[in-house]
Parts: C-alpha cells; structure tokens; sequence
C-alpha cells in the first residue's frame, strides 16, 4: 500500500507539470478582415499543445510571411488550467490597385492598370487581374488559393492574352520587330509541407505567334511563325527570411522552370525546350536602419540556336538604367546588391534611400556559355534611388532608381515601379 501511494504521488505531480505546460488556449487578436479560424489553421501551436517557444516562434515567421499581415507579437499567460498564448496581429491592407507607366519599344507610353486583392475572402487567397497597353493591348486573370484545401495544400489559376512589339536580334546586328501574341491557361497545384519550403507544379496551355512587322528581315528567316504549346511549369521556394516592416533579414531561393513536352508549328524557330531560372536572395540588417539586399539570379534556356531568346536584358527585370528590352540572351548570370537606409519614419509611412549595383552577363543567341565569362556582354550599372513605403498595405512601395551605365554604348536612365525591385 505504502508503494502504491508514492507511484500515485509521483504520478500526480507528473500530470499536474505536463497539465502547467501546455497550451490550453490560442487567442488570436488584431485581425479584423483575416478570418481566425484561418489564422489558427496556418498555426503549428494548437489549444493542447505543449509549450514550445521555438514553435511559436516558427508561426510568428509563418503568419509575417502572409500578405495580409505587417507584423505578429505573441505573449503568454500562466493561468490554473496551463498557459494561454495571444497572438497580436498588425493587419495589412491588401486590396492593391496598380498603375505603372513606362516607355514601350516605339518610344511612346506604355501602362499597365491592375487590381489585386491579396486577401480574397480573408483566407490570404489572391484575386485579380490586370489591363496594359504596350504598343498592343495585353490583359489577364489570376487566382490563387495556397492553402484551400488544407494547411498545406492549394490551387491557382490564371488566363493571360498577352499582345506586344518584341525586338528580336539576328546575327547580322539588325533588329527586326515582331508582333507577339500568346493565349495561355495555366493551373498549378500548390504544397507547402512547412513555413520554409514550398512546391508548385503547373499545366500550361498556350497558343503563340510571331508576325514580323518592320527591320532587316535575314534572308529565309519567315515572317510568320506559330505553335500552340503544352508545357510544364513550377517552382521551389525555400525561405528563411525574417520580416519587420521593411526591414529583411534572412536566405531565400527561388527555382522557377519551364519544360516544353509537345508543341506544333511551322518552323524549326520555335522548338521544344526547357528554361530554367534559380534566385538566390540574402538580406542582412545594418544597425538599427541599414538594411544590405543581394540577388543573384543564374538563368538557363536549352534553345540556344534560336533568336526569339527568352531572357531580356530589361529595366524593369534586371539592370536599372539600361532602358527598355535592349538585348535578349539564352543563358545569364546576373547580379544585383543594393543598400537600403531608412532615412525618415514616422507612423505608417517610410522614406528610404538606396544605393545600388545591378551587374550582368548574357549568352547570346547561337552563341556558347563561355559568353557569359569572357567578359563580352559584361554589363554594369550603379545608381541611387528612393523609396516611398506605407507600412500598413501590402508591397506598397514606390520606388525611383536613377542608374549609370559603364563602358562602351552604355546608357542612364530613371526607373519607376511599385514594390521593392527584389
């Protein structure tokens, strides 16, 4: 009997320990258009759980990667039944109209009218679509739900009809402009097994056309090309990135991939291939208001005899300052690194300056990968810049960059956009 009371004593003390270390209840606080139970479903820590403050602070990372969300607190109550974790969250406005202007390939205004929102039905789905007018009239429609099905599991879907003038390079040094046209229907099947990784795997279908409409046209180059397209695509991201407003801190890769498995048309031009592109991303806090912000984004294209390149040496994808698709390439290693600092900040608004060096290397069409090497495209462009960000809506940054191009034929030039340009 004197045994059987000691295990019963010891037995009590264990429950009543495991019982104080629990999580008995998940509070979730500041949300007002994200839906709690949305929330709570995104979370590893449940009501039940025990108390774990590595896995809180893996949902704080978690739910900061949200675009509905600025920022996550959490705090902890010792109470009788076991401790009550609250999550506090600073909400962002994410319904995101967009207007950008640019100059298109004639030199006259380009635009581009889009409405995103990025918290569809307060389930952080994202809804939207876009109008733009490039020499040509282009628009589509986008739907995205990472986490539909479950936790982990999701769909998108989107249409494009994408309609513009497309300089292509020839050997002979000539550009010769086309009229592009593409009609495509893709949908992707998302996972996401944890907040550090995720997986998407798509389908698709898209008709394309090439119509010359002025330069020097190579002797037996056609005027006209088609094919309609069955393509696989999909990405991995693994990201470690901390968030604080805008402030990152933190590595993220980016492995995006293309593979043509069927496609019919009327010349050897255009053929099957596979294009692949991986960005890798580091980010490191200066002090209490420097922020250093890296990108190198290595590309790579299996049809490396054709002139209609899929890489575009362009202001808005990669060297700021260079001007508007300039030059095309079927491989290419490009670098960009800036520095971030917060000059004024005040509420929910930011001032901050950046300084900047965009630096890249393209292999030309029929060319060889020693190209991107040698030294022979080797571009490069400095520059300073301006940033004007509210901290409560999503991506809402208006960024001004001035670069400056070295060497030979090089160019300057203002670049404009929304968002961070990496």
């Amino acid at each position: 009997m004197k045994y059987i009371k000691v295990i019963a004593f010891l037995l009590f003390i264990t429950l009543s320990n495991a019982q104080e270390n629990r999580v008995t209840q998940v509070i979730i606080n500041g949300n007002k258009r994200t839906k709690t139970p949305f929330l709570k479903k995104l979370a590893f820590v449940k009501s039940g759980s025990i108390l774990d403050t590595t896995r809180i602070a893996s949902d704080v990372r978690r739910l900061k990667l949200l675009p509905s969300v600025a920022n996550v607190e959490y705090s902890l109550e010792n109470k009788e039944d076991g401790y009550h974790l609250t999550y506090t969250i600073v909400e962002n406005f994410a319904i995101i109209p967009g207007f950008n202007i640019a100059t298109d390939n004639n030199n006259e205004l380009a635009y581009r009218f889009s409405v995103f929102d990025f918290n569809f039905l307060g389930r952080n789905q994202l809804i939207g679509g876009y109008y733009s007018r490039d020499v040509f009239n282009s628009y589509g429609a986008f739907w995205e739900a990472p986490n539909l099905f479950s936790r982990k599991f999701g769909i998108g879907a989107n249409y494009q009809n994408i309609v513009s003038q497309e300089p292509v390079f020839f050997d002979n040094n000539q550009d010769v402009n086309y009229k592009f046209s593409t009609k495509a229907f893709q949908i992707s099947l998302m996972y996401e097994p944890n907040f550090n990784n995720r997986f998407e795997l798509g389908l698709n279908i898209s008709n394309e056309d090439y119509k010359f409409l002025e330069g020097n046209l190579p002797q037996g180059t056609p005027s006209e090309l088609g094919a309609n397209k069955v393509a696989i695509v999909g990405e991995y991201e693994y990201n470690n990135i901390n968030i604080f407003y805008q402030y990152l801190e933190g590595f993220r890769s980016l492995f995006t991939y293309r593979f043509v498995t069927g496609s019919t048309g009327q010349n050897d031009l255009l053929t099957n291939f596979f294009i692949g592109r991986n960005d890798f991303e580091y980010f490191k806090r200066i002090g209490a208001k420097g922020n250093w912000a890296n990108r190198l984004r290595l590309a790579y294209a299996s049809n490396d005899d054709t002139p209609f390149a899929p890489f575009a040496v362009d202001n808005q994808l990669n060297l700021r300052g260079v001007g508007n698709t300039i030059d095309r390439g079927t491989a290419s290693i490009v670098l960009n690194t800036e520095y971030r600092h917060t000059l004024y900040e005040k509420g929910w608004f930011v001032l901050q300056s950046n300084a900047f060096l965009d630096a890249g290397t393209w292999r030309n069409p029929s060319g060889n990968l020693n190209e991107l090497i040698d030294g022979s495209t080797l571009r490069v462009y400095p520059g300073l810049g301006i940033r004007f960000i509210h901290k409560r809506i999503f991506n809402a940054v208006f960024r001004i960059d001035y670069g400056i191009g070295i060497g030979d034929k090089a160019t300057n030039g203002i670049v404009f956009g929304i968002g961070q340009y990496f």
